[in-house]
């Protein structure tokens, strides 16, 4: 455990900030799981609806800097893929 004054206080905000990043990764995680169960059950409507939900998900978590650039526009990419198979496929 710190001694120092000011260490004391950067544990304490670095507790809550992990909280806030740990939620907002969550946030992410938990719109793509709702999207991926909507291509699975290969329902494009609920998918399409789901779409731009997801998507500006991902963006505020980038903004925010829980993830980089190229690893959101890889999620992105990875959930666009998903609904154009199946588009494809009917």
């Amino acid at each position: 455990m710190p001694n120092i004054k000011s260490a004391k206080k950067r544990v304490i905000t670095s507790a809550k900030r992990n909280e806030i990043n740990t939620a907002k990764k969550s946030r992410v995680r938990t719109a793509i799981k709702k999207y991926n169960a909507a291509i699975d059950a290969k329902d494009v409507a609920l998918a399409e609806k789901l779409l731009p939900e997801t998507m500006s998900v991902i963006d505020c978590a980038m903004k925010d800097g829980i993830y980089k650039a190229n690893t959101a526009a890889r999620k992105k990419a990875t959930v666009c893929r998903a609904l154009d198979a199946i588009k494809a496929a009917k």
